[in-house]
């Protein structure tokens, strides 16, 4: 193994938390993120609630959907979280509309969530776990934990089983509501687990990534060889130009 395939150890672990961190509250949106993901489904449970009816609960949804999206523009922030939320509830207000109950306004999302648990289970089994892939980048790393990082391979494997075994206890939880409760019962549920299985996800992958070791800086890697490569360039250069053959035989 060369000295790039080593993952630096220079950096303090308060450090390596720190930057574990940042990447994770980047990853995942944070706080912000949080309440954008939130939102609208309470906003349609709460509405529906009140009136039962469901055009005006969809409406209020898709509507503080699009109000996230247009205030993160304005901030010139980005808008990825919030418009993974609209598309959300776009999915979530079509299905309802379509099929007139609902109940269905949460169909898509529930999809969705055993589909995500089902892809964490399977590229972990596969060997390339879906939460690497995920975070490689925010790391600076890519895919160079696969090979040359076998510890924040490992890590990544257990995050991943993490998020997977978590969304598929909250599917447990939802799906049966689905057939058996009503409308206001399943919406309030689903927005009480929005929320604490996420930060327990979160929260285990920060303690896996913690404790493994610190991610290979590719990009700093493929910098360093274009530096050198072009240092090596200039010198070929000057060696070949005239004034450098001269140069040699004055020596």
């Amino acid at each position: 193994m060369t000295s790039l395939d080593k993952p630096t150890d220079n950096t303090s672990a308060d450090d390596a938390r720190a930057v574990t961190e940042a990447a994770l509250f980047e990853a995942f949106g944070g706080v912000r993120g949080m309440v954008e993901t939130v939102l609208p489904g309470l906003l349609f449970v709460t509405i529906f609630t009140i009136n039962k009816d469901l055009h005006w609960s969809a409406i209020a949804a898709l509507a503080v959907s699009l109000v996230l999206v247009v205030v993160r523009l304005v901030m010139k922030d980005t808008v990825k979280h919030a418009f993974s939320g609209v598309f959300g509830v776009v999915f979530g207000v079509v299905f309802a509309m379509f099929t007139g109950n609902a109940k269905d306004f949460y169909l898509p999302g529930m999809l969705y969530t055993l589909g995500l648990a089902l892809a964490y289970i399977v590229t972990t089994l596969a060997g390339v776990p879906l939460i690497g892939l995920i975070l490689g980048p925010v790391f600076k790393e890519n895919l160079s934990w696969r090979k040359r990082n076998p510890g924040r391979k490992k890590a990544y494997a257990k995050a991943s089983w993490a998020w997977g075994l978590i969304l598929l206890a909250k599917c447990a939880v939802l799906f049966p509501l689905y057939w058996w409760a009503d409308t206001t019962q399943l919406g309030w549920v689903l927005v009480a687990l929005k929320i604490p299985p996420f930060l327990l996800a979160v929260w285990l992958t920060w303690v896996f990534l913690a404790k493994a070791p610190a991610p290979i800086d590719v990009f700093a890697e493929m910098e360093a060889a274009e530096a050198a490569e072009a240092a090596a360039r200039a010198e070929e250069d000057e060696q070949a130009s005239p004034a450098g053959g001269r140069h040699r035989r004055d020596g």
